[in-house]
């Protein structure tokens, strides 16, 4: 059994890569120049240095290969491309990482982006499974929840941004991992879709609590009017000032982002850990490299 990996020095992949290794698979995985490789150094990886942009330089390192796990976004439109080398490369089965976030009442590009991608994916002659996972947390290197630790564990004062009650369901990165495994192990996968997220949903509020009371910190919240900061935020943006937070980010923070996993949990026994459980883990990971 060969797959073909593609996103595998990101965040995700990293976690996965090692899952397929133990469960027998061949490895083939997808580099830039740019990856960082050192956080895969497992010797019997097959690496292919290329870009999903070279449609045929795409066909030519999947060669060989029978499966496709591709966990590299979908949100930059390589979509096709993919799904044309994995068909012209005689590839079958294939998993693809989407997100809760094509869900949106926003109508942002990425969404389109996305939307389509997805479409293309349900055209296509592949085996196809889709997952979509929800906020994706796990380790220092999410770009969520290790920033929002930080700020705690640096400042005793946040500031929310609207009154906080929205609801989260961050999804731990290894049941990411895992469901990718399990979806390639059950055949009645194939042709699906499905929301993955984590066991409970949570409001902002309580995402800050949990992380606050595992750190034993005692954190104020600032609750600001979040309309308000969405237009400041909009026109620092149109005078091209650099943002650590963008006007979209905030109005998606006042979004609800709870979706139920109950067909993953029927069609491949999706189990995902409770937030707690997971961002201790996160937290005690970071303590351990900073201490």
């Amino acid at each position: 059994m060969k797959v073909f990996v593609t996103g595998a020095t990101g965040f995700t992949g990293s976690r996965t890569v090692p899952l397929l290794l133990e469960r027998g698979w061949e490895v083939h995985c997808l580099y830039r120049e740019s990856s960082d490789r050192s956080v895969l150094p497992q010797p019997e990886i097959h690496w292919h240095l290329g870009n999903l942009e070279n449609q045929e330089k795409l066909t030519e390192a999947m060669q060989g290969c029978d499966t496709l796990v591709n966990i590299a976004s979908l949100g930059f439109g390589h979509a096709e491309n993919i799904v044309k080398s994995a068909q012209a490369a005689g590839i079958q089965r294939a998993i693809f990482i989407s997100t809760t976030a094509i869900f949106t009442k926003l109508n942002s590009q990425s969404k389109r982006t996305r939307l389509a991608a997805e479409a293309a994916i349900q055209s296509s002659d592949l085996a196809y499974t889709i997952l979509r996972p929800t906020m994706i947390y796990g380790s220092q290197r999410d770009r969520n929840m290790y920033r929002l630790i930080r700020l705690l564990r640096r400042f005793q004062m946040i500031p929310i941004f609207g009154k906080g009650n929205y609801l989260q369901q961050p999804v731990f990165v290894d049941d990411v991992a895992s469901a990718i495994l399990q979806c390639l192990e059950q055949p009645k996968t194939i042709g699906k879709s499905y929301n993955i997220a984590g066991k409970q949903a949570l409001t902002y509020n309580e995402v800050i609590d949990s992380i606050a009371t595992i750190m034993n910190r005692k954190i104020y919240k600032l609750y600001l009017p979040d309309k308000i900061v969405v237009k400041f935020l909009r026109l620092l943006e149109k005078m091209r000032i650099p943002l650590p937070i963008k006007a979209e980010q905030v109005k998606r923070l006042n979004e609800n982002k709870d979706f139920s996993y109950d067909e993953a949990q029927i069609d491949f026994n999706f189990q995902p850990c409770s937030f707690e459980e997971g961002i201790r883990t996160e937290i005690n990971s970071i303590l351990n490299i900073t201490a």
